[in-house]
């Protein structure tokens, strides 16, 4: 039963992304410029939400407070160090430098990202339900910004929009053998599940204050700053919600 739930997230964390992404993309320009924002700020809600009410409490509860805390800074220092090494991509302008190297890159990227995110869901289930769904959840209110961002940086290296649909839908599919294998290896190993979700916390920590939250720092406008504010509490408010309210 908790195979399921893991398996049926997992591909709403990869799939759902990419229809979310590809139904973003079917709006003018002009909307898609307005929506992404909001979207990225919404996304840092969630992750942050997810990773200091949901992962790290549920990590403390299961293992000693010292050592969550230093695997959330142990993870934090790595996933810096992977994103220097351009194996982690998560960089929303299709102008950042981290992206001169173009197509491939960007699909062996987020590939390996999404077998993480499974990783990540898989060891939110295995704590509880309700952990898991807001999990996923955070995974998918990132991950559509994201996709947006790649589809954009894969249509300029040249790529028609179906070969970037179909390659961008195949590298978020290593979301499920992550979960699956995940699953597998946690479940005989339950003592390691509080180290996973540090680390998952640490990435969704990483992901939105070394990432998300620069690219909204380019607008600096009063009306923006507080509607980005008010959508960055209403992310930390959907998970908390649906965190206390299980």
């Amino acid at each position: 039963m908790l195979l399921s739930w893991i398996i049926v997230f997992s591909i709403l964390g990869s799939v759902g992304a990419i229809i979310g992404a590809a139904l973003l993309l079917t709006f003018p320009a002009r909307v898609r410029k307005t929506l992404l924002p909001c979207l990225l700020s919404y996304a840092t809600g969630t992750l942050l939400g997810a990773a200091f009410l949901g992962m790290i409490p549920k990590g403390m509860q299961q293992a000693s407070i010292l050592s969550v805390s230093a695997t959330v800074l142990a993870g934090i220092v790595l996933f810096f160090f992977l994103e220097k090494m351009i194996i982690w991509r998560h960089c929303h302008d299709a102008e950042c430098e981290a992206h001169s190297s173009a197509g491939p890159l960007i699909l062996i990227g987020d590939a390996f990202h999404n077998f993480v995110d499974g990783f990540v869901i898989a060891a939110a289930f295995l704590t509880s339900i309700p952990l898991g769904i807001i999990a996923s959840f955070a995974v998918i209110a990132h991950e559509v910004p994201q996709e947006v961002g790649d589809f954009a940086i894969l249509l300029e290296s040249g790529y028609s929009r179906m070969r970037a649909l179909l390659l961008n839908t195949l590298s978020s599919l290593t979301t499920l053998p992550g979960a699956v294998i995940a699953y597998y290896f946690l479940g005989a190993t339950m003592e390691a599940v509080p180290y996973i979700l540090a680390l998952s916390a640490a990435s969704f920590i990483y992901i939105a204050v070394a990432d998300l939250v620069p690219s909204l720092h380019r607008q600096v406008g009063l009306k923006s700053t507080l509607g980005q504010l008010v959508l960055i509490l209403a992310g930390i408010g959907t998970i908390a919600a649906f965190h206390f309210g299980h």
